[in-house]
């Protein structure tokens, strides 16, 4: 017995770290591939095919997420896609769908419960430890891709917040140069690189495809849900409604950015005695105290022996 779990858990052990491999390598992609795969999702991260189409006829390792995904949802009718379909967008997993996702955390539950029965079965625990290892591992597993996902979504607005401050200044000397709005946001996304410079493709080739400027910009709010690119998106549509000229708009909020970018750097800035405390305490102060204390207590300890 102990050999057959040993066995397949290694095989499964296997395959989720190739699954996984291919999950993190693929949204990695040079920008034009990211511009690429606009026509898989559509307009606003909302794929236009449906995801059912040809899940059953696919057998492959790398569709294998998808197709356990499709039987989840058919067994179990798990909805609620949109806000998923939303995180996977503004992680910028375009090519992943809101099935796949459902079908790693299943198999990332799975794995993670054979892991945890092959190190059981060669240490040999309690009877207590193994129903609550099973469960906590099962709970893990099915938990991992989403906390994966959660973090990539912070990661990646974090590059987004702070490579805006650089877009706005490239925004206003092109404006002011007397380029228009949309050549501006062109050339910025050449010369930018990183998320920013890709959701700039994504909204120019949405465009290109029949969308107005306001209705590409209401999209990249909605894939980049962040404070900076709310505040761009909100102050340069006003500004075509209102017939304010965009050149000052852009500057205003480039000086707006600048003062937001400082208040963080202060506000991270009166964080860090708090942060350096606990390392300090628990890591520092007791080497210390060793250096310090150690030979005088063994000369102590060694007086009063003799």
């Amino acid at each position: 017995m102990t050999t057959f779990i040993l066995i397949v858990g290694l095989i499964l052990l296997g395959a989720s770290v190739v699954l996984i491999i291919k999950a993190v390598a693929a949204p990695r992609g040079g920008g034009q591939d990211v511009v690429t795969q606009i026509g898989a999702y559509g307009f606003r991260g909302f794929v236009s095919r449906d995801d059912r189409g040809d899940e059953g006829g696919r057998s492959s390792a790398s569709n294998m997420p998808t197709a356990v995904g499709a039987w989840i949802r058919r067994r179990f009718g798990i909805r609620h896609e949109a806000d998923v379909r939303q995180r996977l967008v503004s992680a910028g997993w375009y090519s992943t769908t809101p099935t796949a996702l459902l079908g790693y955390r299943l198999i990332g539950s799975v794995v993670a419960t054979f892991c945890f029965l092959l190190l059981a079965a060669v240490s040999g625990t309690s009877a207590t430890i193994y129903v609550l290892g099973i469960i906590v591992a099962a709970l893990f597993g099915w938990y991992l891709p989403s906390i994966m996902l959660n973090r990539k979504t912070k990661e990646r607005h974090h590059l987004i917040d702070r490579e805006l401050p650089e877009l706005i200044d490239l925004l206003v000397v092109t404006v002011e140069a007397g380029i228009g709005f949309n050549g501006s946001l062109r050339l910025a996304a050449e010369e930018l690189d990183g998320p920013l410079a890709q959701e700039l493709r994504l909204t120019l080739q949405e465009q290109s495809m029949g969308l107005s400027m306001t209705e590409a910009l209401d999209n990249l709010a909605y894939r980049a849900d962040t404070s900076g690119v709310k505040s761009f998106v909100r102050g340069v549509t006003q500004g075509e409604t209102l017939g304010v000229s965009i050149a000052q708009i852009l500057r205003n909020l480039a000086d707006e950015m600048r003062k937001k970018r400082k208040a963080e750097a202060e506000e991270l800035a009166q964080k860090a005695p708090i942060k350096m405390l606990f390392p300090l305490i628990f890591l520092i102060f007791p080497a210390m105290f060793v250096v310090l204390l150690l030979p005088a207590i063994l000369q102590i300890s060694k007086s009063l022996s003799s």
